[in-house]
């Protein structure tokens, strides 16, 4: 995770953000640290810091950093200049632990964790608002696995994890409507239990959650997808992240999967 140290709409590179809607700074560092806290305190992740830097806003939303993949780190090619600042920071936070580093071609461009998400033995990669088809194939021969490439088609949802939330090795959350046909057709194909959201609340990130063992936290008012969630067996946290929401990001965003960190 980032702290929200220099977080702030100071641009505008999706539907969400707009430069007449600020961010509040107490509020966004407040929510930061309720998230912070229920992934250290009360679910008992070891969450790693790295320091924010001035200029990059949205370096708080570590998902897009890149992908880690065992002892391997895969940098982001962020699509907008904007962004791109940001990838020297997370390589050499990375480097600094011995991870192996790799880079795509420069118009491969690839947003980590924010188009690629696993479920159960699969990877699923979306594209092309963000992320290219392109860098799906340099990314699985870089790590050996397949990856099912999926298609969105709604700019308000314009990276996998605002639409698409893998539960476990079998189950999902999504929001049908922000897929092409191929794309719905790929995930009935291999998921087995597919759960959708409403447009309402895909539009407050019900979907952009982190998921930990049977724990789900993710952006308050969401009652349907509470429901659905714990009828399924699991147990959800639902905190305000509306700051985030400003600038297109919610739980998820805020945080990039590294196994096995100890630092």
């Amino acid at each position: 995770m980032c702290p929200p140290v220099y977080y702030g709409i100071e641009y505008e590179i999706n539907p969400w953000m707009s430069l007449s809607r600020e961010s509040n700074f107490v509020s966004a560092v407040e929510q930061w640290g309720a998230l912070y806290q229920i992934l250290q305190q009360r679910l008992r992740v070891n969450v790693s810091l790295i320091e924010p830097r001035p200029g990059l806003p949205d370096m708080v939303f570590t998902a897009n950093a890149g992908l880690v993949w065992k002892n391997n780190f895969i940098v982001s090619n962020f699509r907008h200049q904007v962004r791109q600042g940001e990838a020297t920071y997370f390589e050499n936070w990375f480097a600094a632990r011995n991870y192996e580093i790799f880079h795509l071609a420069e118009q491969s461009y690839f947003e980590g964790e924010g188009d690629l998400l696993m479920c159960g033995d699969i990877l699923f990669a979306g594209y092309p608002t963000r992320s290219s088809m392109v860098a799906h194939q340099r990314t699985a021969e870089i790590i050996e696995r397949e990856i099912v490439s999926l298609r969105l088609t709604d700019d308000w949802f314009y990276h996998l994890d605002t639409c698409f939330c893998p539960l476990s090795s079998h189950e999902a959350i999504y929001y049908p409507a922000a897929f092409d046909t191929n794309a719905l057709r790929r995930l009935e194909n291999h998921i087995g239990t597919l759960l959708p959201v409403t447009e309402e609340e895909a539009r407050r990130f019900a979907c952009n959650s982190i998921v930990v063992e049977k724990n789900v936290i993710m952006n308050e008012g969401c009652p349907r997808t509470r429901r659905l969630l714990e009828s399924s067996g699991y147990c959800v946290f639902e905190i305000p992240l509306t700051e985030f929401i400003k600038a297109g990001g919610s739980a998820k965003c805020l945080v990039l999967k590294v196994p096995h960190c100890d630092n």
